[in-house]
């Protein structure tokens, strides 16, 4: 069970001096989503009874944020730098503790989660890799609650402790609803339509303004919507209607304007306090050298990343869903008919194929993936 809150909504000022985050309007929101998304628990109709014996043992849920980076934006603050990390931290800090003490409110009133009333033996490895069990008098057969186990002695609550260490106790003693409590979902869907195209989840804006990709139904090729950023549209309601994605401040960036490392380093800052997955692609050039690419991975393991997902414009692979002009422009699609011509076309030259109009780079992609049969 996955929910999101629209970070932009929680902006006083935006673009100006005085910009600001609302960070009390922010904690009761997510004390309302994650009440919500406890009863949604109880109504969830998974159809299969292992689901059902799962998500109701451990009454785990998905508490997450979207438009990150257009929040980042419309602060003045440039996403990757050392400002937006902290932010990032900050954010994701907030959402997790006080979700921490809606579970352990809910706790009181409903009952925690049954996998931690449930006893545990302790075996020889649980010890090894927590040696402060030892430490605290626990021996190898004794039986420990989950609710220990889990406030006491995970890495992860470990660190809820240090910035509220009387949360973590109670925990340990009333137990908690859920077992997990927060995601970073995707997001691309609900941040389009939702969300006036806000940033998915912890990205930043793809571009200010792009080309979507669109599935039509009874169409054989994607349709290209041009679309702009939600900060882009911000700005040009507060600031200045005639703005364009080629006059905006130097704080307005993109995916492909932040550095890999930088990703990275948001990344890394989410994760600390974020119990589950994360979602977030790292934007690599598409010339990135290879050693470079390696240490990018081994830089993500350092940080204590879950996983590292990248992404390369590579236009003899794929498109991706979102398309800027500038690399539809400057990349060549090589068509051979059947007589044995070859045409050459740019990505955003319109064609006619079989009674449409396609672009050349989305009939290029339909080819090739066999919806017109095999190319």
């Amino acid at each position: 069970m996955l929910g999101s809150v629209n970070l932009t909504m929680f902006v006083i000022d935006p673009f100006t001096e005085n910009a600001r985050f609302d960070w009390d309007r922010f904690k009761e929101v997510v004390r309302i989503f994650t009440r919500m998304l406890d009863n949604v628990v109880d109504i969830s109709g998974l159809p299969l009874e292992g689901q059902r014996r799962e998500i109701e043992s451990k009454r785990r849920h998905g508490m997450g944020f979207l438009g990150l980076g257009s929040t980042m934006t419309m602060l003045k603050t440039p996403y990757g730098t050392p400002e937006s990390v902290e932010f990032t931290d900050e954010v994701s800090r907030v959402l997790a503790v006080t979700g921490w003490e809606i579970g352990l409110e809910l706790a009181k009133e409903k009952g925690m989660a049954p996998v931690l009333e449930q006893e545990f033996e302790v075996t020889p490895k649980m010890l090894r890799l927590r040696p402060e069990m030892v430490a605290d008098g626990i021996k190898a057969g004794d039986k420990v609650p989950g609710r220990i186990l889990h406030a006491r002695y995970s890495r992860y609550m470990q660190k809820i402790a240090e910035v509220n260490p009387e949360l973590v106790e109670q925990m340990a003693e009333f137990g908690c609803r859920f077992t997990h409590h927060s995601s970073i979902a995707p997001t691309g869907t609900i941040s389009l339509s939702l969300g006036n195209n806000a940033s998915n989840g912890i990205e930043p804006s793809f571009s200010h303004r792009y080309f979507r990709n669109v599935i039509r139904q009874g169409k054989k090729t994607k349709d290209q919507m041009e679309v702009v950023s939600f900060e882009l549209a911000a700005y040009r309601a507060f600031v200045n209607p005639e703005a364009t994605d080629l006059d905006l401040p130097d704080y307005f960036m993109t995916a492909d304007t932040i550095t890999p490392s930088q990703h990275v380093a948001v990344q890394a800052a989410a994760q600390k306090w974020i119990d589950s997955a994360i979602s977030k692609t790292v934007n690599v050039p598409t010339d990135y050298p290879y050693q470079q690419f390696e240490d990018l991975y081994l830089e993500a393991y350092d940080q204590g990343l879950k996983g590292c997902t990248t992404f390369r414009f590579n236009p003899e692979a794929f498109q991706g869903v979102l398309v800027r002009e500038d690399d539809l422009k400057a990349t060549t699609y090589i068509f051979e008919l059947e007589n044995g011509d070859v045409i050459e076309l740019k990505g955003d030259e319109k064609v006619m194929y079989d009674g449409e109009e396609h672009t050349a780079a989305n009939l290029f992609d339909a080819l090739k993936e066999g919806t017109y049969g095999k190319f």
